[in-house]
């Protein structure tokens, strides 16, 4: 895990200045701690820096920028190739030759193997460049969901990428917020752009969007190509819910496996909810006595959503758990707001990843550099409550039978069925004759796929990006390494594969998540109602009388006034929504 940097000038235009290059790497000392690298080629055209969190391969011989094949390819990377022992048996015993035990060198014979093909081979989560200087031109990749940042800039003299948006201010690039971005946050709340999936909230500054990369040459010629994207022609599941379970399962606990490999020691998040302690329950099932788990925790005082005795329940029914808590609080926010805002160079969509923040603190203090987290989950396996609303509404349309079914146990579960409830109230006569014409006409496949589609747009499009941004920039502020094992694609692909009924099933979302651990798994945590993660006392901690002025100062200033001041949730977002945008007017 690192932080990466390069410049190229096109068409010889100039040649790259050093100390530009160190200026964009230092800014990400935060990454990399462990070390820095430069380079530039003989012509002065490229440059890459690099800064070094050691991981994988401690010696000199995991340094970079890399070379490879006598200075044919260079690189610099982000991330973990967590299959690269696979890899490299094969690339072995195909004449390959490698000089360090670092994933990164594996990753660059593979590319010389299969150029840009290398990356359906590859489980794992990166961002990298690669100069090949017998082709000129440089090859650059981000993983399938997008786990690690690459930002770029580009115009008809030169290209220059980094981590982190702040690099490219360090290169000089004008830091000019995007007016239409920052009202679309302020008045809605929304993050990521759903017009264009490369813009940031700074003009002219891009992002290589999740499963994409690029290939530059230095004449200018410059091409984008989407190599990964999940299939939805293929066949469905066809067997039980145990079985799909005991594949899940399978698949999971290989996924978790891979993710446990380091040189440097590795602990879990732990909220209490589901996701996060079937890792963390698999993990002592696998390794029992072998290791000592650390887990790490935010804790809320005197908050109905603390997550403490679930979290304590967890660690009991555990071999070799030691547990480690945090407690921010309205003192903690006030203290860190600049500083998380700093790192996360963009605004960010709620008080818990100020609670993350201090969770990933926490990791640094304890000395664990690696830490296993469980998000991704509720995007694949429709975790979050909302998706009911579309299931149902998609089983009103197909299969009425399924659907009483479904209100009656959503109902028993769930106090939010009356507002359902009132939806459907609202269908006119004009509707049902439709919804009953298109079901004798045999017309409703329109609807199969609502849910699904959902899920994958979440998944894959808007929703965990974010998040995942949130936890890339928390994470390496400390200098940690964050690994997600719900975002092994053999995983994510054959949960797509499975029916809706295996995510949803008699009122409880992640069916197939929690058939698979029951067996492991406590039965008040595998079988919860509830759903909360980390989510903080935010209006509390918004009270402050320093705070209160810039959300006043704000509003003003955007003419955003809120009306209704019943609706506390609503109110406390809006605030939240103010008190961001109040760093970017």
């Amino acid at each position: 895990m690192c932080g990466i940097s390069g410049f190229v000038y096109l068409n010889k235009s100039k040649k790259v200045d050093l100390q530009v290059l160190k200026r964009m790497t230092n800014v990400i000392e935060h990454r990399g701690p462990d070390g820095e690298g430069y380079w530039i080629n003989d012509e002065g055209s490229v440059g890459f820096g690099h800064r070094r969190l050691a991981i994988i391969d401690l010696s000199d011989g995991g340094k970079q920028p890399m070379h490879y094949l006598e200075g044919r390819y260079t690189i610099t990377f982000n991330g973990e190739i967590y299959n690269y022992i696979e890899l490299k048996k094969e690339l072995l015993k195909q004449g390959y030759t490698f000089r360090s035990e670092s994933d990164t060198e594996v990753l660059m014979a593979l590319f010389d193997k299969k150029r840009e093909k290398c990356l359906d081979d590859l489980e794992g989560m990166f961002s990298f460049s690669i100069w090949d200087k017998q082709k000129q031109e440089m090859f650059c990749a981000r993983d399938r969901f997008g786990e690690k940042p690459f930002h770029y800039y580009l115009d008809d003299k030169k290209f220059i990428f980094g981590s982190e948006i702040k690099q490219l201010w360090a290169a000089d690039i004008a830091k000019n917020v995007d007016e239409r971005r920052l009202k679309l946050f302020s008045t809605k709340g929304v993050i990521d752009d759903p017009e264009d999936l490369s813009s940031t909230f700074y003009k002219a500054i891009k992002k290589l969007d999740a499963a994409h990369y690029i290939v530059l040459k230095l004449n200018g010629e410059f091409k984008m190509v989407n190599y990964w994207k999940i299939d939805t022609a293929n066949p469905i599941f066809k067997g039980t819910i145990e079985e799909a379970a005991e594949r899940f399962l399978e698949l999971f606990t290989k996924s978790i496996s891979l993710r446990l490999r380091s040189d440097v020691p590795v602990g879990s998040s732990l909220s209490g909810g589901l996701d996060s302690s079937a890792i963390v329950m698999l993990i002592d099932k696998l390794k029992g006595k072998k290791l000592i788990q650390n887990t790490f925790s935010a804790r809320f005082k005197n908050f109905e959503k603390d997550e403490g005795k679930y979290i304590e329940e967890v660690a009991n029914n555990c071999t070799n758990v030691n547990v480690h808590y945090t407690w921010p609080d309205q003192d903690y926010f006030n203290t860190v707001l600049d500083k998380v805002l700093y790192h996360q160079d963009e605004p960010f969509g709620s008080a818990s990843i100020i609670a993350q923040y201090a969770v990933m603190e926490l990791a640094k203090k304890h000395q664990v550099t690696v830490l296993l987290d469980g998000q991704g989950a509720d995007e694949q396996l429709a975790g979050y409550l909302p998706y009911y609303s579309i299931y149902l509404d998609q089983l009103y349309q197909t299969d009425k039978k399924k659907f009483d079914s479904e209100l009656t146990a959503y109902e028993h579960y769930h106090n939010s069925v009356q507002t359902y409830k009132a939806s459907m109230a609202t269908e006119t006569y004009r509707m049902k004759l439709g919804r009953v014409r298109r079901k004798l006409l045999n017309q409703t496949d329109c609807f199969k796929d609502r849910l699904n589609s959902r899920l994958i747009n979440d998944t894959c499009v808007h929703g965990l990006k974010e998040l995942l941004r949130y936890a890339d920039r928390n994470s390496m502020a400390h200098s940690r390494e964050v690994r997600l094992p719900f975002l092994s694609h053999e995983l994510v692909e054959f949960i797509f594969s499975l029916p809706d009924e295996f995510k949803l099933n008699a009122g409880w979302t992640k069916y197939v998540l929690r058939k698979a651990m029951n067996p492991i798994l406590p039965k008040s945590i595998c079988w919860r109602v509830d759903k909360i993660g980390y989510e903080p006392p935010q209006n509390m901690w918004m009270q402050s009388e320093d705070i209160q002025k810039i959300i006043v100062k704000t509003e003003k200033e955007l003419g955003l006034k809120f009306e209704n001041k019943n609706d506390l949730k609503a109110q406390s977002n809006h605030n939240w929504r103010l008190l961001m945008s109040s760093r970017f007017i």
